[in-house]
């Protein structure tokens, strides 16, 4: 049954596998062609699995043990949930031979309601309780995770039944035909919507979005022709990119990016809480955000200035109520949707000023302030190729790559700023690496210090991951934070390890540069030349960039 769990997410895309075995759910280690990757802590095996998932577009998928194996990836379950990454966690649960409805007795790893730790935050919950629901219902669970709005999917499957063999039934209903949307403890019939996972022509179990109504194009289209246009590019627009740029050239818009959409081509490539960008947006007629995100972190809470008008495209309708109503919003494939106004709308000129991001950065290069952070910027900018995947941690340094680093290709970043979980970017790292991409980790002292036994999964499985460690000794977020409201500093200054001494008890390459303005990028270069691990430290205090909240309302 494990392994047949195992083929089931596979055919959904997940063909790397991110796990820690336990007592529960060993049998996922009993055919070694086709393993789970080893990590050092259950929550890691999930960041793994949304970082593959955010670099792929394809199903992230993770397995792990019973109870406390549950209960520790919570917190990277929340983190694909506010990402909307489609992930699947497989849980082991206590032996079905053993569980009494209505008792708990004490069993290893036993607790009343496993699942309903990750009610709260999963798009759908599986709780099947033979081998051939288990099956039935980890194929519509990854079906589930890639519909729109995506999402994390939980399954939770007794080990006893993990050991034993699932016989398919027949489909319910005919070939072609879509599941409904996952629910808790219904099993779906079993038919896997995937037809080819060859590299390079998987085919998601998504169905095709759904043509937008004539009559929405037709008043979108009316708001936007002939007046000056911002475009807004949020994560669902990510696979969108080709055609929202070419939207944008034909509306002479620019185009700013959420987090989740960096790498858009034709963006501005600096972040809407910068002054110049900001001023810009709110000098428009209409704000064309295409694939949501217009979400408290990416508008400071909604009082980014915005335009007297506003159009969404989005490829389902939201399940909340937006805080901004949208004068006009069009609902389907998001393909459809933005040829369907590129067909309707005429060609206008560009009206904003060209070189905006030259603009900022040399602003933000000229002042002593917040200099050195952009020789920072300038250091991952020389180092990384096209194909480099950045991944960043939520600290100082993580929110200046983060927000400010070129990223050339849609999900060319894993960003953390969904629900802003510190110890992201050394895991997540590790999932976007089994991809073959070569990474650079960009994390803080105190974030890799949550994860630090993934240096070993680094190692012991080769991947080509650069971790960056700016270390500031301490949580410098934090620092700034008491530094500001003028109390005195308590629990923000840590000791922190010798990193180069702690590579290398791992045999882990590293190297220590003095300062970011001399030598980091020919350092960062040839660790990511190198084509395996390595770790790299450099000592700084940064000043956190205006895309924190602290910043956001400074003149």
């Amino acid at each position: 049954m494990a392994g047949q769990v195992l083929d089931a997410l596979a055919a959904h895309g997940a063909s790397t596998v991110f796990g820690l075995p336990g007592v529960h759910n060993l049998a996922f280690w009993h055919e070694p062609e086709r393993v789970p990757v080893v990590v050092r802590h259950e929550q890691a095996a999930v960041y793994a699995a949304d970082g593959w998932a955010r670099r792929t577009g394809r199903l992230g998928a993770a397995v792990v043990t019973t109870g406390p194996g549950a209960a520790n990836t919570v917190a990277a379950f929340g983190e694909a949930a506010a990402a909307h990454s489609p992930v699947v966690l497989v849980a082991s649960e206590i032996p079905q031979a053993l569980r009494r409805p209505g008792r708990l007795r004490g069993v290893l790893h036993e607790s009343r309601d496993q699942a309903a730790l990750f009610t709260p935050l999963a798009k759908a919950v599986f709780t099947p309780r033979t081998p051939a629901e288990a099956l039935r219902d980890v194929a519509a669970a990854a079906a589930c995770a890639l519909r729109e709005p995506r999402g994390p999917v939980y399954v939770d499957v007794p080990a006893d039944v993990l050991g034993a063999e699932a016989v398919m039934s027949p489909p319910a209903h005919g070939p072609g035909e879509e599941d409904g949307p996952g629910t808790p403890a219904v099993s779906r019939p079993g038919h896997l919507a995937v037809v080819d996972t060859a590299p390079g022509t998987f085919v998601a179990s998504t169905p095709a979005g759904v043509d937008p109504e004539p009559a929405d194009l037709d008043a979108a289209a009316a708001l936007l022709a002939g007046s000056r246009v911002v475009a807004w590019a949020g994560g669902a627009a990510v696979d969108a990119a080709g055609p929202l740029a070419a939207l944008a050239d034909r509306l002479g818009a620019p185009l700013v990016t959420s987090y989740q959409a960096r790498g858009c081509p034709g963006a501005l490539g600096v972040p809407p809480h910068e002054p110049e960008v900001a001023a810009l947006i709110g000098s428009a007629d209409v704000l064309l955000a295409v694939g949501g995100d217009l979400d408290g972190m990416n508008t400071r809470n909604w009082t980014m200035p915005r335009p007297p008008r506003l159009v969404t495209v989005d490829p389902v309708a939201p399940a909340d109520p937006p805080e901004w109503t949208a004068d006009v919003a069009v609902t389907g494939g998001l393909d459809q949707a933005l040829a369907g106004l590129l067909d309707r709308v005429p060609e206008q000129a560009g009206w904003a000023r060209p070189g905006l991001r030259t603009q900022v950065l040399d602003r933000l290069r000229a002042d002593r302030a917040t200099g050195e952070a952009v020789g920072l910027l300038d250091a991952v900018a020389a180092a990384r190729t096209r194909d480099t995947m950045l991944v960043c941690d939520m600290a100082v340094a993580g929110y200046w790559v983060g927000g400010y680093a070129e990223v050339p290709v849609p999900r060319g970043l894993a960003y953390p700023v969904g629900w802003g979980t510190l110890g992201f970017g050394l895991p997540a790292a590790l999932g976007a690496a089994a991809t073959g991409a070569p990474v650079l980790a960009v994390c803080g002292d105190g974030g890799l210090m949550m994860g630090l036994g993934e240096l070993a999964t680094l190692v012991q499985e080769r991947l080509p991951v650069t971790v960056l460690v700016v270390d500031d000794a301490g949580y410098g977020m934090l620092r700034y934070d008491q530094d500001q409201a003028g109390t005195r500093r308590a629990g923000v200054d840590l000791v922190t390890p010798d990193f180069l001494a702690l590579a290398a008890s791992f045999g882990l390459p590293a190297t220590g540069v003095p300062a970011i303005t001399e030598g980091l990028s020919e350092v960062l270069a040839g660790a990511l030349r190198s084509g395996g691990p390595h770790l790299v430290r450099v000592p700084a205090r940064l000043l956190p960039p205006r895309t924190t909240s602290p910043r956001w309302h400074e003149n």
